[in-house]
């Protein structure tokens, strides 16, 4: 190694140069490295883009190209980024703003792995049973796994390892297969209609999955076909619902005359669990499961553990106890165990809860206290699974790699913040590098170094509007973020009614009885007014809003809400619209033209053109899905799919249309707008944003008012055949609600869960006047929120707490934001001080 290349200083910065991903502007820009470094901007502006489409993209395919080809057969791998060139990249890991939704055998305990520690403390420290069923007291024996003799019978014990305790393994309950349900068919769900008759076709499972034969045979028990359901007598519904599988002789008409076949009677139940099993596809499972109900599993009782696996004791707890048990209460209970072991066993039980401990000290850091252990992973918020992801990037502890985080704010009350810097600056003090996208100010303005990208969403994204600290930020004229990150930007954009006044237009009352951890609870939400409901992780937000306000209003009658709301009077309250932030649509065929409804009127719009009558055209040949002007290399998708053997597929846009979905036969059909003169074609119109489109459509009112709508609701940066899979959480959000402007809302409450989830707190300032427009319109709004600038914005706020899980649940504020900021026992009233307003309180 020569003397020059020895005495190369470290790179301190990942040097990004010609960056042109998504709307990227072939920007240059350093990242720090060894440091925390925050990517701002408004929403669509392109952080995303640099920060998991060039770093993480380029960080991961360097690493994984470093390995052999047959290595890299087997793991997901990015496409290069569009980029001149990225140097000092080191290897990266992304922490994504929605993890993956975990399997039925995932709980929180399998995901953060403290299931494993907890299995080898019933393997090791706990006391086991003899074949003969005698409990053998803790002993070093077990501990070493080592065999031993019963004292009482002589027989040879075995102590299970930690694998034989595990539901994913050996210790699965036999009949539910460690899942903790079982799916059983229902007889009510196989009926269509009590007053037909058998032959009419009210078994339904035989109707649709083509055994039309099944009736005769029924007969042939001696089953009554011809007369209506209710009727019939005990025994024979139960020879449909579960008769045996006898052959009988019958004979069947087709078109070529009589037939004399034995065939083998299916019963409704059996027809079912058959067509089950053949359900190898989401819409044959979709069929089936129509006639299936989920119940918690009678062996186990939904702890997933198989009798054995539930005998080991440490004390009086077996491990179904443990797992049931919150991340707070087992670490309070954990740290008791080794003084209630055998002197000889307490060093090595000081060793496994010191682990356990160690493990568990991040996840509570992080808010996670009130999750229990065998809690559903599905059932975790994204934000909750975030945090998992985070904390065992902790644990693992790596030394150089790049971490990217997207939004890891999301979720997290103002109190969790100090906990989320404390995760950052382990990965920091462990040599590693920190990029995050954030939009909270109380995370941004902890970064070491700003990134901010813009100015606008889109076409007017893309470029580097200003790096430095805070201070630097705040002091640049073309920041939009740093007057938030100093305070001095103001927060409150509409005019919150008097607290005197809240309930004029009337309420909606809600009792429950408790459930889950959530205590009995008495709420009031004020008709026409922006409602927020706030708390910290795990408090009760979402049992009392998703959980039983919302079912209860849904419900048709008293029989058919949930069992635990006790009372409900909504009166002038006809409609619950929860706008929430899943996908909108599962294939590129889905876009903003389609969703919005414009598009139909579009394409009959073209086909009204005279260049359109004389060649016989008609709207359905202006679609891109199935008209003859759609692109025939892509079909309409306006992407192509690459097999490139060893590497992932790869999508590129259709090098025939651009990524138009349209032939070049569409572009001889021109429309010219009566504002501007410009002749465009349906593509061209297409592959403008919803702002350039809206000057040309001035004429077409209806088209023109659901744009208008689109651009109100801060969309105005999406192009009209964006595809609507691709939109982010918030933007589908809006996308939806954009839907919902212009109508009268007067018998309406909308429903949202942290709608300013990957929202720039202008973009926040944009959503509160949607909801005014809602409020104007007639409607109540309310809302679950951790984001201080909406909540400084509400009429009412219900704050729940103190605490999460076990020591939360309650009701224990509300008011209006300035009454909240006056609560003495109120978390989220102690950092909403700083955002009210002196005379907010009306």
């Amino acid at each position: 190694m020569s003397t020059e290349a020895r005495n190369t200083a470290p790179a301190t910065a990942v040097e990004v140069r010609g960056a042109r991903v998504h709307n990227l502007q072939n920007i240059d820009v350093d990242v720090p490295l060894n440091t925390l470094v925050a990517i701002a901007g408004v929403s669509g502006s392109g952080k995303s883009s640099l920060a998991i489409g060039v770093l993480y993209a380029e960080g991961s395919r360097r690493y994984i190209e470093a390995l052999s080809t047959y290595t890299r057969r087997r793991m997901a791998q990015a496409a290069r980024a569009d980029v001149d060139t990225v140097r000092h990249i080191p290897a990266a890991l992304a922490l994504r703003q929605r993890p993956g939704v975990p399997g039925v055998r995932s709980t929180f305990g399998t995901s953060t792995e403290l299931l494993n520690v907890i299995r080898l403390m019933f393997s090791r420290l706990a006391s086991h049973l003899c074949p003969n069923g005698h409990r053998q007291e803790p002993t070093l024996n077990v501990a070493a796994e080592e065999p031993f003799d019963c004292p009482e019978c002589g027989e040879t014990v075995h102590a299970p390892g930690a694998e034989e305790l595990a539901f994913n393994s050996g210790g699965a309950c036999p009949r539910c297969e460690g899942i903790g349900t079982i799916r059983e068919v229902d007889d009510a769900a196989l009926i269509r209609d009590l007053d037909m008759s058998i032959d009419d076709g009210t078994v339904i499972p035989w109707q649709m999955f083509g055994f039309n034969v099944q009736p005769q045979i029924a007969r042939e028990f001696g089953v009554r076909t011809d007369v209506p359901w209710r009727d019939l007598k005990d025994w024979e519904r139960e020879i449909v619902f579960s008769g045996p599988e006898e052959k009988k002789h019958i004979t069947v008409t087709s078109k070529k005359g009589l037939h004399d076949l034995d065939f083998t009677f299916r019963n409704a139940r059996l027809t079912v669990t058959e067509e089950l099993k053949r359900a190898d596809t989401e819409k044959r499972f979709a069929r089936v499961s129509r006639f299936l109900s989920e119940q918690v599993c009678p062996d186990c009782e939904g702890t997933r553990l198989s009798p054995a696996a539930r005998a080991p004791r440490i004390g009086e707890i077996g491990l179904a106890e443990a797992t049931a048990m919150t991340l707070d209460e087992l670490v309070d209970w954990a740290t008791d165990v080794p003084a209630g072991l055998p002197a000889s066993m307490q060093s090595m039980a000081r060793s496994l809860v010191d682990a356990l401990l160690g493990m568990a000290r991040r996840l509570l850091d992080l808010g996670l206290g009130y999750l229990a252990l065998d809690r559903a992973g599905s059932s975790l918020s994204t934000g909750e699974r975030q945090r998992v992801q985070l904390a065992r990037a902790v644990r693992n502890e790596t030394t150089g790699v790049l971490y990217v985080l997207d939004e890891p704010s999301i979720g997290l009350h103002p109190s969790n913040i100090t906990g989320l810097q404390g995760v950052i600056t382990d990965l920091l003090d462990e040599g590693n590098s920190v990029v995050m996208v954030d939009h909270d100010p109380l995370v941004l303005r902890e970064a070491d170094h700003l990134i901010e990208i813009g100015p606008g969403s889109g076409r007017d994204g893309g470029t580097v509007v200003a790096t430095g600290t805070v201070a630097d930020l705040d002091s640049h004229p073309a920041s939009r973020i740093g007057p938030y990150l100093t305070g001095r930007a103001e927060t409150l954009v509409r005019e919150p009614a008097a607290a005197s006044a809240t309930f004029d237009h009337g309420r909606i009352r809600l009792r429950t009885a408790p459930i889950h951890t959530v205590h009995a609870l008495e709420a009031e939400i004020p008709r026409q007014r922006l409602t927020v409901v706030t708390g910290v992780s795990g408090s009760g937000k979402t049992t009392l809003v998703l959980d039983s306000l919302v079912p209860a209003l849904n419900a048709a009658d008293k029989r058919s809400r949930p069992v635990h709301v006790r009372d409900i009077d909504a009166d002038g309250i006809d409609r619950v619209n929860v706008v929430d932030a899943t996908p909108i649509g599962i294939n590129v065929r889905s876009t903003v033209a389609t969703y919005s409804g414009v598009l139909d009127d579009l394409r009959r719009a073209y086909a009204r053109l005279d260049s359109a009558k004389d060649a016989g055209l008609t709207a359905g040949d202006f679609s891109y899905n199935t008209g003859s002007l759609r692109c025939p290399k892509c079909e309409g998708t306006g992407e192509i799919t690459l097999d490139v053997q060893f590497l992932p597929d790869v999508d590129i846009p259709c090098p025939d249309c651009g990524g138009r979905r349209y032939s070049p036969d569409a572009d001889e059909y021109r429309r010219v707008s009566d504002a501007d003169g410009q002749p465009l074609s349906l593509p061209e119109l297409l592959a403008m944003t919803v702002a350039e489109a809206l000057p040309h459509l001035a004429e077409m009112r209806k088209v023109h008012a659901r744009l208008r709508a689109l651009a109100d609701v801060g969309l105005g940066y999406l192009t009209l055949h964006e595809a609507t899979p691709a939109l982010s959480g918030g933007e589908a959000q809006r996308l939806k609600l954009a839907t919902e402007l212009g109508k009268s809302q007067q018998h309406t409450l909308f429903v949202f869960d942290e709608p300013t989830v990957g929202l720039h707190p202008e973009d926040v300032r944009v959503l509160v006047r949607v909801f005014q427009q809602l409020l104007d319109q007639g409607g109540t709004v309310l809302v679950i929120e951790h984001d201080l600038d909406m909540i400084v914005n509400a009429d009412w706020i219900i704050d729940l707490g103190p605490g999460g899980g076990q020591d939360g649940g309650q009701i224990i504020a509300t008011g209006t934001p300035q009454q909240i900021a006056d609560a003495s026992n109120s978390v989220t009233g102690e950092y909403l001080k700083g955002h009210v307003q002196p005379n907010s309180a009306g």
